[in-house]
């Protein structure tokens, strides 16, 4: 059974999103503030994480950024719930490593479909295939690694789905609108600029690598080997 941790002050919206995530079959487990969030990721090590942004004492933001500088949690992917809309705050989120932002108020059914879809790519058959190497990026899908000028590089489970998409791709250009579907998952409930926001951040971990994605101004982006 999958393990969602759930890092929320508002005790009401904690066991709402604990119910309906327990009716789908996913063990949950409660705390009410980022310290004790950061302690209990590190002794359960859950499948999935979700994190509030206002917090009190630790941030979510600050959370989220020890998460993904420890290499034992590095890899538990997180969706950031919060009342904050604005697209700063959404670019904020994936800077700091977010796999997922959901915007309170949100309706279960909506949080439910995000959460699955998440866990689906952690859990998708990319790991059925060989290494892969793209000029000097070299991918380990089974163990989900990402080496460049045989540096290893740490990726979230976003971004490592859309890097692998494009690679597994290469050469063909693919839509916002399909990356959207193919690497999110589902018919995603936001516009285009998560995949901007993405790919920006999968370039600057790239380095001197990371001109290989091309954009193709007004539609997509594609891969191309040198």
């Amino acid at each position: 059974m999958q393990t969602v941790l759930i890092i929320e002050d508002e005790g009401d919206l904690a066991e709402l999103v604990a119910f309906n995530l327990e009716r789908e079959g996913l063990r949950t487990v409660t705390v009410q503030d980022g310290a004790a969030g950061l302690d209990e990721a590190r002794r359960i090590l859950p499948d999935l994480i979700l994190l509030d942004l206002m917090l009190p004492g630790l941030h979510g933001t600050e959370v989220c950024k020890v998460l993904k500088k420890n290499e034992r949690t590095s890899r538990i992917p997180v969706i950031m719930m919060t009342a904050k809309g604005e697209e700063i705050d959404k670019v904020v989120g994936f800077e700091v490593g977010a796999d997922d932002y959901v915007v309170k108020p949100f309706s279960p059914r909506e949080l439910v479909l995000r959460v699955k879809a998440v866990l689906r790519r952690t859990d998708s058959d990319s790991g059925d295939a060989g290494t892969v190497m793209v000029g000097p990026l070299r991918i380990d899908p089974e163990r989900h690694i990402v080496s460049v000028y045989e540096e290893e590089v740490v990726f979230t489970t976003t971004e490592f789905k859309l890097l692998f998409t494009l690679v597994q791709r290469l050469g063909r250009v693919q839509s916002r609108d399909v990356l959207l579907r193919d690497v999110w998952g589902y018919n995603y409930i936001d516009d285009t600029r998560t995949v901007d926001t993405h790919i920006t951040r999968v370039r600057t971990k790239l380095g001197g690598a990371g001109d290989l994605i091309k954009t193709v101004r007004g539609f997509g982006y594609k891969m191309e080997d040198r």
